[in-house]
């Protein structure tokens, strides 16, 4: 069906893929369950900037489901659409289009050995969904296997080692909808956020460091993460190379609903909040999706009066900044530069974020005021704070 993996733990650089009991190579894929994959693919082609780069389709063999595959460096974006449900699988992508709307039902991870993988998730109370096993074509041999995580949001474990197909066995080539910038947009999937409700983010905090081995890396509580009106609560897992990181947010007690709030109400439970994509060059990345007609979350111009007092010189001047919007952000280790779309479908749930780090591997703790004000601004224009 798709792809996904754990890793975990602290150790030497040139050590820490041994040592771990659960390595992963990465993210392999982010899979969405939407309403009209032919038309999702156009987006994401159009807006972001992505390669289409395979296809499964009736046309080769897919009487159920069309999934497009896009890239643009490592990151990789699957989505499937149910053409006519006749299996478990089919009613399951149905289901979960209609009660969640398009959404991620996949962060897949890409393992060195997926059944090693499995079977150390199971042993630490992982469910398992799909027990591994091999698919095949003239491009070689992938073993997959999937299990459960917050929500009805799933993990497959991929090891593609023996492969050099363009995804999966059951995809073919296929040519870009529309060509891609000469300059991609961003490179790599940075994090990845999950929802879940009160009280649970500690227990999925658990999951994955009892499961796949995850270290904790980032807390944010309290005042690190409120305005006025509304508050959260967030805790980063990473492996232990921090290749994959999950960011997990649950809503706290506060006057009025938080973005969290908002989103379990019209997802309809815990899932997927927001993809951070890595780029270079934020502001060229920024105007050719503005100029695709991607919307980004407003900031006022306040922000950026006393930006240099606290956050110093960054490689682009406050001007520019402030004219795109972009936000900074700087700890020890050095800045990074970020900004958030707003919502990608009709329901405000899935969101994504562009980030250029320089040193910094924190998530934008000095932004957290500014931008929660922008989100509860676009709370308020649709009625949900």
């Amino acid at each position: 069906m798709t792809t996904a993996s754990p890793r975990g733990t602290h150790a030497a650089p040139g050590t820490a893929r041994q040592a771990d009991p659960f390595p992963v190579k990465g993210m392999d894929a982010v899979v969405f369950a939407v309403g009209n994959a032919k038309q999702a693919a156009h987006y994401y082609s159009a807006g972001f900037g992505m390669k289409l780069v395979a296809y499964s389709g009736p046309e080769n063999g897919s009487r159920e489901t069309a999934s497009y595959v896009l890239e643009s460096g490592s990151a990789r974006f699957v989505f499937t659409s149910v053409i006519k449900p006749a299996t478990e699988w089919g009613r399951f992508l149905a289901d979960h289009v209609a009660e969640h709307g398009d959404g991620v039902i996949d962060l897949a991870i890409e393992v060195p050995d997926a059944r090693a993988a499995y079977a150390y998730a199971l042993e630490h109370g992982a469910r398992g969904i799909e027990e591994p096993h091999e698919v095949k074509d003239e491009h070689g041999t992938v073993v997959l296997a999937s299990i459960a995580t917050y929500g009805k949001t799933r993990h497959t474990l991929v090891d593609r080692s023996g492969y050099d197909g363009p995804y999966l066995p059951g995809f073919v080539a296929a040519r870009p909808i529309v060509e891609p910038p000469a300059k991609r947009t961003f490179q790599a999937i940075d994090h990845c956020v999950g929802n879940v409700e009160l009280g649970k983010m500690d227990e999925w905090c658990a999951f994955y460091n009892r499961v796949m081995s995850f270290t904790n890396m980032k807390e944010f509580v309290g005042d690190d993460i409120a305005t006025e009106y509304s508050a959260l609560m967030s805790k980063v897992v990473a492996d232990g190379t921090k290749k994959v990181k999950f960011p997990i947010n649950e809503p706290a007690i506060a006057k009025k609903k938080s973005q969290i709030d908002e989103y379990l109400e019209f997802y309809g439970g815990p899932g997927v909040q927001h993809m951070a994509l890595a780029t270079n060059d934020i502001v060229a990345t920024v105007k050719t999706m503005r100029a695709a007609g991607i919307e980004f979350l407003d900031v006022p111009d306040s922000y950026y009066d006393t930006l240099g007092e606290w956050a110093g010189e960054t490689r682009v001047p406050v001007e520019i900044l402030r004219e795109q919007k972009i936000l900074v952000d700087r700890d020890e280790d050095g800045y990074l530069l970020q900004i958030f779309t707003k919502p990608v479908q009709d329901r405000p749930t899935v969101f994504f974020e562009m980030i250029e780090r320089h040193g910094s591997m924190g998530f934008g703790k000095g932004n957290f005021k500014a931008l929660f004000e922008a989100i509860e601004r676009e709370q308020e224009k649709r009625g949900n704070l």
